[in-house]
């Protein structure tokens, strides 16, 4: 069985308009280990494709309203982390060279083999599974295992839109250690890497798990975003941070934290309004310093307020 990426990047789209190779196809394909999902010719497959997420398209050439080759072209061009296998019986019609020049990730010629079949999925799995391990290590911070700030700054614009586009809202904590300069002077810079690790931690712990991201946003500063959530539940998440440092880290030590919800201005680019976000966070989080750290402070919703 071959080696398997993690939840929906298991899933295969076939595209073909014989129902015999279909059948074929999809049987061959869930023997190894794969959720598949069918379509009978390009079209279909470009509606699934809006529809569910897939890590790999099997597609025939020769095909009714959109051939193998348009719909090749489709996910290359909106869907390019996408891997496209090519299975054709009409060689003369698109060469190895012209299918792989339009961006296909292998070719099997039918009648093809099972074993073979399997080969080529294994290897397309194995190398989006590197590709993944890569950018999660460019992602990450090193000291905490946290996301790091490359990775928020691509995270909040992928977040951002996709809240406002489904309507709920959206939050932006920024997060800095109190007394983070005179612990390391006191105990040394080993203790405070400890420190942040342990932080990171305890964000891990206190945030909801597959919901929440939790970044270290530079320094001895932190951020969360928190999407799907009222106020009084973002309020509780960060209390529920702040009692656990209270409760697992030094007494000399604590949390300021600064809360903004997202708001859309249509009259703004995206960037415009995404930077007002984290400034309004960063606002509030320079508030709760003033007023001597270890609490939270909100930003008010409307940006020119306060």
């Amino acid at each position: 069985m071959p080696e398997q990426p993690l939840d929906f990047r298991s899933r295969i789209l076939i595209a073909d308009d014989d129902p015999l190779m279909l059948g074929l196809l999809e049987t061959s394909i869930e023997a190894f280990g794969y959720r598949c999902t069918t379509a009978r010719d390009g079209q279909e497959a470009i509606e699934a494709l809006a529809r569910d997420d897939f890590a790999i398209v099997i597609t025939d050439m020769t095909m009714p309203r959109l051939d193998g080759m348009a719909l090749l072209k489709h996910v290359k061009e909106h869907y390019p982390r996408i891997d496209v296998i090519v299975v054709t019986g009409y060689t003369e019609t698109f060469s190895y060279t012209e299918v792989i020049r339009a961006g296909a990730s292998d070719f099997i010629s039918k009648p093809f083999n099972i074993d073979e079949l399997e080969a080529k999925i294994c290897r397309v799995a194995r190398e989006q599974k590197l590709i993944r391990q890569l950018e999660h290590l460019s992602m990450c911070d090193v000291l905490t295992d946290l996301y790091n700030r490359r990775c928020f700054d691509i995270k909040l614009h992928e977040e951002v839109p996709r809240a406002h586009r489904q309507g709920y809202p959206i939050f932006l904590a920024l997060i800095d250690v109190d007394g983070f300069k005179a612990y390391n002077d006191k105990y040394g810079h080993q203790a405070g890497d400890r420190m942040l690790q342990a932080i990171g931690h305890s964000l891990i712990r206190c945030t909801r798990e597959n919901v929440d991201r939790s970044f270290r946003y530079g320094g001895d500063e932190f951020a969360v975003i928190v999407p799907y959530a009222s106020l009084d539940q973002v309020m509780r998440i960060a209390e529920r941070i702040l009692q656990h440092h209270r409760d697992h880290h030094p007494p000399d030590t604590g949390l300021s934290i600064g809360l903004a919800q997202f708001v859309r201005h249509p009259e703004r680019s995206w960037d415009e309004d995404i930077e007002d976000l984290i400034r309004r966070a960063d606002r509030a989080l320079y508030e709760s310093k003033k007023k001597h750290g270890n609490q939270v402070v909100c930003a008010p919703s409307d940006p020119t307020a306060g």
